[in-house]
């Protein structure tokens, strides 16, 4: 069970990620702005397709703060970082922000539902029911 200073912590940090995704990650997916539709199309992505991007990230941001379904909103949520991932990579653009915000992502999850730590760490695994080789 999670102290209740992390759970406290892990919704900190579960909040300010899921405000960067819906702000301004997403809000520049919906806002018009100088230079929009260049700036999308050196990505490989129409304006249109970009709004429905962004109503995706904001639907799994959503779904990431929902404790009921947060761990399936942290999977999505790693699926649509590597995606952003490798995006920019493939345009030769710096990647490391998808991939530090999914690292924090999961982290805040993992406060918030220590559960986590211990499948990553493989000490929540039931050795003694894994079939023999």
């Amino acid at each position: 069970m999670a102290s209740k200073k992390q759970r406290i912590a892990g919704w900190i940090v579960s909040g300010i990620i899921a405000l960067l995704l819906i702000g301004p990650s997403a809000g520049s997916k919906f806002a018009n702005w100088e230079g929009k539709e260049a700036g999308f199309a050196k990505l490989g992505f129409t304006t249109d397709l970009m709004f429905k991007i962004g109503v995706l990230e904001v639907v799994i941001a959503v779904l990431y703060l929902i404790p009921r379904t947060s761990f399936l909103g942290a999977i999505l949520l790693t699926g649509y970082l590597g995606g952003a991932t490798v995006t920019h990579l493939r345009v030769d653009e710096p990647f490391f922000g998808p991939l530090i915000i999914g690292v924090v992502m999961w982290i805040g999850c993992a406060l918030r539902k220590p559960e986590i730590f211990r499948l990553v760490t493989g000490s929540g695994c039931d050795r003694s029911q894994t079939p023999a080789a």
